[in-house]
């Protein structure tokens, strides 16, 4: 689609007439078949998250936070006070729903209704959550709620060597569109870091694409998955990186 020129023969962006800035998503729940989101409590979440992120793990699973890992529930309890209780980044636990416990959390962050911006980050899966349908439905929700609420742009962010957060920003359809080379410093280290995002455009057919992944139907006897979510959402990728 060619651009449209104003007075002066310039290229410049197409009018949004009917656009007004959406609302600041709230912490109200968010309730799916597999995981219910909860905005963070520490006095209903903060101790089974800490004992969750500590069954299995070495702490390789915050080499890529700027946080972590937390010798003690302590320091856990610390770090949630100071820092995860505000509204931006606006913090939620990750409850499966088959045991009612907290096992993972993610944020919205970086929120901008004017632009109609928004960022998911700040996710970290415990093994409980890691591989399983909730918790690609915990980020199928966070989407959905944020583009419901009218938000044009949806974006994530990792440091460019993070193999598996890359990969799983493509998998839930986020385009790749480029790498800030030494964007921050954190825990002492240089971060490039790789921008994903999804837009308003290719939402209708990305919430297609989760809801055929989510049904029932696609996971056979043994919970394995009969198609894969990748296959679903690579068609609508307009870059991959």
């Amino acid at each position: 689609m060619m651009p449209m020129l104003n007075e002066f023969g310039q290229p410049i962006g197409f009018p949004l007439a009917d656009w007004t800035p959406p609302p600041w998503p709230s912490r109200a729940a968010m309730e799916g078949r597999y995981c219910r989101l909860e905005g963070l409590d520490p006095a209903a979440h903060a101790d089974d998250l800490y004992e969750a992120t500590t069954i299995g793990s070495d702490g390789r699973s915050w080499t890529y936070l700027s946080y972590g890992p937390f010798a003690t529930l302590e320091s856990y309890w610390a770090w949630i006070s100071a820092s995860c209780l505000g509204n931006d980044p606006l913090f939620f636990a990750i409850l499966d729903k088959a045991t009612a416990k907290p096992v993972g959390l993610a944020s919205y962050l970086r929120i901008s209704p004017a632009s109609g911006s928004i960022e998911v980050g700040h996710i970290h899966y415990s093994a409980l959550l890691k591989r399983t349908p909730a918790a690609t439905e915990a980020m199928y929700l966070m989407m959905r709620r944020a583009f419901e609420l009218g938000y044009r742009r949806y974006e994530w962010k990792c440091d460019s060597l993070n193999a598996a957060s890359r990969a799983a920003a493509q998998r839930l359809g986020l385009s790749y569109e480029g790498t800030f080379r030494q964007a921050t410093v954190y825990k002492g280290r240089t971060r490039d870091t790789a921008w994903y995002a999804a837009i308003d455009s290719e939402w209708p057919a990305l919430r297609a694409a989760f809801e055929t992944w989510l049904d029932p139907g696609n996971f056979d006897e043994n919970g394995r998955q009969r198609t894969r979510l990748g296959d679903l959402t690579g068609p609508i990728l307009k870059a991959r990186g």
